[in-house]
């Protein structure tokens, strides 16, 4: 049964934000700015830099300003950056990001725990946010997390994501992430939670973020390009998890994505040795072997 996949996917490397926001010590801004050019040498053309949220709450993220400003922009190239209110919005502003990323829980428990605020409050936090972005001439995206499960709630019924789809629709907001936060999903689920997203954006506007935490997130990229989804977020080297969701490892790490779509003959403009040696390089840094499967036994290929 031949099935008609997507021939190219576009991979947004979270590495350098979502995979680095939780790393316990702290990772100096020359070796996230290595990180970048390396993922931009391996093929890279979206890359999740940086955010700008309170030192307090997340100290691993204070050196915003140098990262953005420190590292060498190529041409082609997106950057992204997570702001979750105008304050950072506006923080974000002097660095010229070319997307900034808002985001909002399709569990109401989640919304609450994370940003104390219901569902409909948090999409009118953003409201001002996205239309300065949009004013400005930047991109805007949003993450809807716990699309399929919640650390609170459990379950989350598809009428939920299609619901948040739809606030973020009204706000200007242009794609969304469906993102599986706590890597509970299985792929009819997925398919279920991207299906209720159709309903308010089209599927070139709609990417996929799965975490692997049950093993899921190959099995579940591969439901989702089944429905014709080609654009997906990962983690290079595995790196990251959720501070807000206790248990959930990390990202779907970007050398595994990577090999089994070139495995399945579809392009993503990412040189896959490449990748592997920007990963080594950030897992030497931190001190361990890399959170990925494929970038593992390509070093231990090589060591032999």
């Amino acid at each position: 049964m031949a099935l008609n996949l997507p021939a190219r996917v576009r991979i947004i490397d979270v590495g350098p934000r979502d995979g680095l926001q939780n790393e316990k010590t702290p990772v100096p801004a020359d070796v996230k700015i290595g990180l970048v050019q390396r993922l931009q040498d391996a093929g890279l053309q979206e890359i999740e830099v940086t955010s700008y949220v309170s030192p307090k709450w997340v100290p691993q993220m204070a050196d915003n300003h140098a990262v953005m400003q420190g590292m060498a922009r190529r041409a082609g190239v997106r950057y992204s950056v997570l702001t979750p209110n105008l304050q950072g919005f506006q923080a974000a502003l002097q660095d010229t990001p070319d997307e900034i990323v808002v985001f909002g829980a399709a569990s109401e428990a989640f919304s609450q725990k994370n940003i104390n605020c219901s569902i409909a409050e948090s999409i009118e936090r953003f409201a001002p946010v996205v239309e300065a972005a949009l004013a400005a001439g930047i991109a805007v995206r949003a993450a809807m997390s716990c699309t399929v499960g919640c650390p609170y709630e459990g379950e989350i019924a598809p009428e939920r994501v299609a619901y948040l789809a739809g606030l973020l629709k009204q706000i200007g907001v242009q794609r969304v992430d469906v993102a599986d936060t706590i890597g509970v999903g299985t792929p009819r689920k997925i398919q279920a939670a991207m299906e209720a997203t159709l309903q308010h954006y089209p599927i070139d506007a709609i990417s996929g973020h799965f975490h692997d935490t049950y093993g899921q997130a190959l099995s579940n990229t591969l439901a989702a390009l089944e429905l014709g989804v080609w654009n997906f977020q990962s983690s290079v080297a595995g790196l990251g998890g959720c501070p807000y969701a206790k248990g959930a490892t990390g990202n779907v790490a970007t050398e595994d994505m990577v090999y089994m779509l070139h495995g399945m003959g579809i392009e993503t403009g990412i040189d896959l040795d490449k990748l592997i040696d920007a990963g080594a390089y950030i897992s030497d840094f931190l001190g361990r072997k890399p959170h990925s499967r494929a970038a593992m036994a390509i070093l231990n290929k090589r060591a032999g």
